[in-house]
């Protein structure tokens, strides 16, 4: 019997140690993968970080008068480059293509997408142009629509507050007058 025993501790000392050594390798791959995810979102990060420096030359061209673009890579879950509030870069499934795309109402629209930075250069160089007619519509569209407002002359508004109060102050003496009359 102690042979008998002895196999079945054996067994129940053996388990432990399986379940052991196999927690600890479902822990290092999960690790592994972890740091891939990591390396993965890095590299996508140092990709936008290039093609943003790609984009200083057409940026510094932009007017300082003019705030439509707010340029820069955020390091969420999916990294972006942002242009501006409704459009932004972001890597494709990939990881190595870029995708130009801009958000409207009717969903988002995939402007361009491209593995070569100076095709989405050339994408976001024509973009910031449209934008800037667009701004620069909206302007003369604004200026036109402006109402001209005529200037009425302030001496007939005085001239009503003046009757007013005459007639105020008339309606409240013949009150009184008939009141006193009354009370005779």
């Amino acid at each position: 019997m102690s042979n008998a025993q002895n196999t079945g501790n054996e067994a129940r000392d053996m388990r432990p140690t399986r379940l052991r050594d196999a927690l600890r390798q479902a822990r290092i791959e999960a690790a592994d993968r972890t740091g891939v995810v990591v390396e993965l979102r890095d590299a996508e990060v140092a990709r936008l970080e290039i093609l943003n420096e790609a984009l200083d030359p057409l940026f510094a061209e932009v007017p300082e008068q003019v705030d439509l673009f707010d340029r820069g890579v955020s390091q969420g879950e999916t990294p972006r480059l942002w242009i501006d509030v409704v459009a932004h870069i972001v890597m494709g499934r990939d990881k190595r293509i870029y995708r130009f795309v801009q958000d409207t109402r009717f969903g988002r629209i995939v402007l361009a997408e491209s593995h070569d930075v100076p095709v989405i250069v050339d994408s976001v160089t024509g973009y910031v142009a449209r934008r800037m007619i667009e701004r620069e519509h909206a302007m003369v569209a604004m200026a036109a629509a402006e109402p001209v407002v005529e200037k009425k002359p302030r001496r007939r508004g005085f001239g009503m507050f003046v009757l007013g109060f005459v007639l105020g102050a008339v309606a409240l003496f013949g009150l009184a007058l008939y009141a006193s009359l009354k009370s005779f």
